[in-house]
C-alpha cells in the first residue's frame, strides 16, 4: 500500500460518520485478559506491563475508515487521561505486514511523540493473546485495573462505552 493511498484512507476515516451494527458484552468472569507481542521497533510489550491501569485495547486494520475515526477519538481521550493510569493499545490485524508498517510510519510522521501509544501487529511471530477471534473492525476491549474484561465492543465505540471507560478509570486496583 503506498503512502498516498494510506494517507487518503486515514483522512477519509477521520471525517467519516458511520453507523455500524454493534454488540457490547459485559463479562463478569474473573478471567484475566492477556497478550504479549512487540512494537515495530522490537520493544516487547505485555498486558502485565499495565498492571493497575485501565487499558483500552483496539483491534483495527490500516484501511478501515471507522477504525481510523475511533482511534482518533481514543487518542484524544488518551492524551487527556494518560496521567490517570490509563493506557491505549492498538493491535493491527492486517494480514500484510506492509500495511502495518506503512500505518506506523504514517503515525510517526503525523502524530506528536507525546500523543502516541503502542501499536502492535497481531501476526508478529511470538504474539499471543486471549482476546479470541476478531470478526468486526474495529473491535475494542476495556480492561479494568485488575486485568478483567469490562466491555467488548464490536464496531464503533458508543457513548455508553465512554461511560464504562470513565468508571474503569475510577476503579481501585
Amino acid at each position: 500500500m503506498n503512502k498516498r493511498k494510506l494517507v487518503g484512507m486515514v483522512a477519509a476515516g477521520l471525517l467519516a460518520i458511520a453507523s455500524f451494527s454493534v454488540s457490547a458484552q459485559q463479562n463478569k468472569d474473573t478471567q484475566l485478559m492477556s497478550f504479549q507481542g512487540a512494537e515495530l521497533n522490537g520493544k516487547k510489550i505485555a498486558m502485565s506491563d499495565f498492571a493497575g491501569k485501565t487499558v483500552l485495547v483496539s483491534f483495527f486494520t490500516a484501511g478501515c475508515n471507522l477504525c481510523a475515526r475511533d482511534l482518533k477519538l481514543m487518542r484524544e481521550f488518551y492524551v487527556g487521561n494518560m496521567k490517570r493510569n490509563f493506557v491505549l493499545l492498538a493491535i493491527n490485524i492486517d494480514q500484510d505486514k506492509k500495511d502495518y508498517d506503512s500505518y506506523v510510519q504514517l503515525i510517526n510522521l503525523a502524530v506528536p511523540a507525546d500523543q502516541r501509544f503502542p501499536i502492535i501487529w497481531r501476526n508478529t511471530p511470538g504474539y499471543k493473546d486471549n482476546f479470541g477471534s476478531i470478526v468486526s473492525q474495529p473491535t475494542h476491549f476495556v480492561i479494568n485495573p485488575k486485568g478483567q474484561l469490562v466491555l467488548k465492543r464490536e464496531g464503533s465505540f458508543q457513548p455508553n462505552d465512554w461511560d464504562n471507560l470513565w468508571e474503569s478509570l475510577d476503579a481501585k486496583s
